[in-house]
């Protein structure tokens, strides 16, 4: 492995075996484990024990905790019990306690640099507190000719605001286009691939992999200056 094994890692595409579970995204813990061991065969990790218990019990839920080393550094990961909709479980069983373990084995492996890319921004709340489900309006009571329009929802698209590209990935996206000086011509092009003509468009599935597209752009030697007014968001 080279000096820097974290940017070894890093630069790995996990994109494949990216999976979504509810409204998130995880990665394999299999492949996870499998890359990781052909990159470092050295490499161990440990299910960290509270007496006794691979889990902790406290009055604001259960939690479990991961520690991976790498080239003789450990980084441990912290993950609390939660179902596919990172909501925290009262009462956990074994099988999610486990499933838990296996999510904060993948993260401690993803602070290593294999597959970090793809939680950018995800694990940050939304500041939107309105309901992520648009409310159905019955269909008996429709709207009389003289009633404003103003009830039609703005957008008929199917995908949820949660579901939609994070305010982090979004600024994670600028920070790339002007580090790698892309034009907004050209990110555009880019982005078209996914549907969208705009970045707020692509969901957080999408923008993981977009994130990691841009990232592996290698910019013409020519350099080319990008102000805010031209970046397409």
């Amino acid at each position: 492995m080279s000096d820097n094994y974290f940017s070894k890692l890093y630069a790995i595409n996990v994109s494949e075996h990216v999976e979504q579970k509810g409204k998130f995204n995880y990665l394999s813990w299999a492949y996870a484990v499998k890359t990781l061991r052909e990159v470092d065969p050295t490499a161990t990790w440990e299910i960290i024990r509270f007496n006794g218990l691979p889990f902790l019990k406290t009055e604001c839920g259960y939690f479990v905790e991961v520690a991976v080393t790498v080239q003789g550094i450990t980084l441990s990961q912290i993950h609390p019990v939660l179902n596919n909709n990172n909501a925290p479980i009262p009462q956990p069983n074994s099988f999610q306690i486990n499933t838990s373990i296996q999510r904060a084995l993948v993260k401690a492996i993803a602070l290593h640099g294999l597959g970090l890319y793809i939680y950018a921004g995800e694990d940050l709340p939304n500041d939107d507190q309105t309901p992520t489900t648009p409310v159905q309006q019955p269909k008996q009571s429709q709207p009389s000719p003289s009633q404003p329009t103003a009830q039609t929802p703005v957008t008929s698209q199917s995908t949820t605001t949660s579901e939609l590209i994070s305010d982090a990935q979004i600024g994670f996206c600028k920070k790339i286009m002007k580090e790698k000086d892309i034009s907004g011509e050209l990110y555009i092009e880019m982005i078209k691939k996914y549907g969208v003509t705009s970045t707020k468009s692509l969901t957080k599935s999408q923008a993981s992999k977009f994130i990691k597209e841009l990232q592996d752009y290698v910019p013409d030697t020519k350099e080319i200056e990008i102000s805010d007014d031209d970046l397409p968001f």
